[in-house]
């Protein structure tokens, strides 16, 4: 009976081994699907973040841009035309608030006025164009510090002079303010090169007063005409008639003396100071010879207004509506302003594409083959910005040159 009993106990401990191993393997089974869950996870970063890194638009609208003239009208097909076209496109381009203010006499006073309507109107940026604007630029800046002056040409001694500090320089630019000014002096030089090397032997600088800007086009000038000259082996058959006008306006006192010079034998003459080139026209127009514009191509004026098409060779340029451009992107679409706030920066050679920089001659030159080619024009802009050619700015010593230049002083 007790081995009855021993095996019957065994065989249920049997069982109940087989029957426990049976109930857990589902629990097993059950735990393959967990790593299935944490798939849901990985999407939640991509739902939130992008947005936050995109840059803020521009607000064009806080912005209004006014442009005063000199005095002149904004047809002048010089500094204020120039200008005004360059801040209109900019502006129009990008649904900027544009306008233009002429005042109503040449003096301070009425540029002054100007200022102050164009900031009472709401304007926040003011485009100033040529050194006139100098004394209404130190009268008002500092009375309207939320507004950006931005001055086209005018000098620091322009600026020191207006502010009565030009013995010992000590007028601050205030932050608001930048003025351009420009390596007249290079512009010159091409000029210069260019009219020797398109066959000009007997040429002729006509300036207006002798402030730095001028007397450096006019030196650049007579450097160019020199390098031009000894390339070409002609130098002792290269001459300057060297004078100025003493103001910057033709009048029948300077086109009676510029007829001299034309009679004496030049034959082209660069005409550099506001609108002295009046004379230098009307005088080329008598005997049939040529003229050479400055600041802007000036061609079409010229050319336009002594119905001679052809009489301008070339135009000594600053490059006007290109600072425009860029001190306006700089200012509204690049929040730049403080590179520039504060001073007066002299601009020339960028680059050696010569369309790309502050200082060219213009478009409209007169090119000849086997002469002067818009091609030299590209290498000698390559030349001058490798620094290969060098142009003294000085403005205190005259240029030493093996070619022949007579100074004359002034005509009046």
């Amino acid at each position: 009976m007790k081995k009855i009993l021993a095996l019957l106990l065994a065989l249920c401990m049997v069982a109940c081994l087989f029957v426990g191993c049976a109930e857990t393997e589902p629990e097993a089974a059950d735990t393959t699907e967990a790593p299935t869950e944490p798939a849901d996870t990985t999407e939640a970063p991509t739902e939130t973040e992008p947005a936050d890194t995109e840059e803020p638009a521009v607000d064009y609208s806080a912005w209004h841009v006014a442009m005063i003239t000199d005095y002149g009208d904004i047809t002048d097909q010089s500094f204020n035309q120039t200008t005004y076209e360059a801040g209109k496109a900019w502006c129009e381009a990008r649904g900027v608030d544009f306008t233009y203010y002429k005042p109503t006499g040449d003096s301070t006073e009425a540029r002054v006025a100007m200022i102050d309507q164009a900031v009472a109107d709401g304007y926040n940026v003011l485009l100033l164009p040529g050194f006139a604007f100098a004394g209404a630029i130190v009268e008002t800046v500092e009375m309207y510090p939320d507004v950006k002056y931005i001055a086209l040409d005018v000098a620091e001694y322009d600026l020191q002079d207006a502010a009565g500090t030009v013995e010992d320089w000590s007028y601050v630019y205030p932050a608001n303010l930048f003025s351009a000014v420009y390596q007249e002096e290079l512009a010159g030089y091409m000029a210069g090169v260019a009219a020797v090397k398109l066959g000009y032997r007997h040429l002729g600088f006509l300036g207006g007063m002798a402030v730095p800007a001028v007397i450096r086009y006019g030196y650049g000038f007579v450097q160019g005409c020199n390098d031009a000259a000894v390339e070409l082996g002609v130098e002792g058959e290269v001459e300057i008639d060297y004078v100025y006008g003493n103001q910057f306006y033709g009048d029948a006192d300077i086109t009676a003396y510029m007829d001299t010079i034309y009679a004496g034998g030049a034959e082209v003459v660069f005409a550099c100071g506001g609108g002295i080139f009046t004379s230098a026209g009307e005088a080329a127009q008598k005997v049939g010879a040529k003229v050479i514009g400055v600041d802007v191509d000036q061609a079409a004026i010229i050319d336009g207004m002594f119905e001679t098409p052809g009489m301008t060779v070339t135009s000594a340029m600053k490059g006007l509506a290109p600072t425009v451009e860029t001190l306006l992107t700089e200012l509204i679409e690049n929040d730049n302003w403080a590179t520039y706030g504060g001073t007066v920066t002299t601009l020339g050679l960028v680059s050696e594409v010569p369309a790309e920089n502050y200082v060219q001659i213009a478009g409209s030159t007169q090119f000849e083959d086997g002469k002067f080619t818009e091609d030299d024009y590209n290498a000698l802009v390559a030349d001058l910005y490798s620094g290969k050619i060098t142009v003294s700015a000085d403005t205190t010593v005259e240029p030493e040159v093996a070619i022949n230049v007579e100074y004359l002083g002034n005509i009046k």
